[in-house]
């Protein structure tokens, strides 16, 4: 079965449209968070990377388009259809969010909320990422 990579590339950016519009929203609710944290020296006030914002952009794109191929490539012996999307999305949003910032919240001396809103970051992200990915993907 051949796979119509116009369709996971558009699913891909659709997708990555979505959980950046999600990051955005997540990394406004802890913006105090971040203010409070910096000014007690237990975060950089100044990104260690140059351009941190637009990277972090191009990586959830990034993640975006990749997770839209697992699910293209699922469909053969998963089944199409958003329960698929919904169980990639949640599998790869669990891998790349829970583990870490379990870590973080264990660890860290700043507020759990922080690696809490990052795993829900990343975690729900995947899913609507797939999700949109799913729902635009047509052999």
């Amino acid at each position: 079965m051949k796979l119509n990579t116009t369709r996971v590339w558009l699913g891909g950016i659709a997708g990555g449209v979505v959980w950046n519009a999600w990051s955005f929203f997540v990394q406004t609710r802890l913006g105090p968070f971040y203010e409070s944290v910096q000014k007690q020296g237990l975060l950089l006030k100044e990104p260690r990377y140059p351009f941190f914002v637009g990277q972090w952009i191009l990586l959830v794109f990034v993640m975006s388009i990749l997770l839209a191929y697992l699910y293209a490539w699922s469909r053969a012996t998963a089944g199409p259809g958003p329960k698929t999307a919904l169980k990639i999305g949640m599998i790869v949003g669990f891998f790349a969010g829970m583990p870490s910032n379990f870590a973080q919240a264990t660890w860290s001396p700043v507020p759990r909320m922080l690696p809490l809103g990052w795993m829900l970051e990343l975690w729900i992200g995947a899913i609507l990422a797939t999700l949109v990915a799913g729902f635009l993907y047509k052999e």
